[in-house]
């Protein structure tokens, strides 16, 4: 071994791709989005009255609608904070000072009691609300399967 120079071969090249740092992300992504996901709900979860013929209301789902939750126990939810449908004319008035539209959706429960909704109403219509709109969800028609969607006469 007099000044001979030992060559190391270098490893040959992966070809594999290393998936390993993208299913951390995706799992992370999950998470975030498990969590998230019911907070994105929009007000209180009510079982909405089945109607057949049912007007779709778009603006019900924006992130700034105003809307009225009647649960079936008969509790009054102004988007997620509960009040006594007395107090609904004064909060109403203050979220609908700077807007043009000045619709507020009411959401009942298919089992509240009438009373309670048109108690609701006549708060709302106090508070000098434009357009009332009802939300319903579409009645299942025989052999299909429709998916629910807020929808329902509007008024004044």
């Amino acid at each position: 071994m007099t000044g001979e120079k030992v060559k190391f071969k270098a490893p040959p090249p992966v070809a594999d791709i290393n998936v390993t740092p993208m299913v951390d992300v995706m799992l992370v992504l999950l998470i975030i989005f498990m969590v998230i996901t019911p907070m994105l709900s929009k007000g209180v979860s009510v079982e909405l009255v089945k109607t057949n013929h049912q007007i779709p209301m778009k603006d019900a789902d924006k992130s700034d609608a105003i809307v009225c939750a009647i649960t079936r126990e008969g509790k009054t939810f102004l988007n997620t904070t509960a009040m006594p449908p007395e107090e609904l004319p004064n909060h109403v008035k203050d979220l609908l000072a700077n807007r043009l539209d000045k619709t507020v959706f009411v959401k009942a429960d298919a089992r509240s009691r009438y009373e309670r909704v048109v108690d609701v109403v006549d708060n709302l219509r106090a508070a000098g609300v434009d357009q009332l709109g009802l939300l319903t969800e579409p009645a299942q028609q025989k052999g299909t399967m429709d998916s629910a969607t807020p929808a329902a006469p509007s008024g004044k």
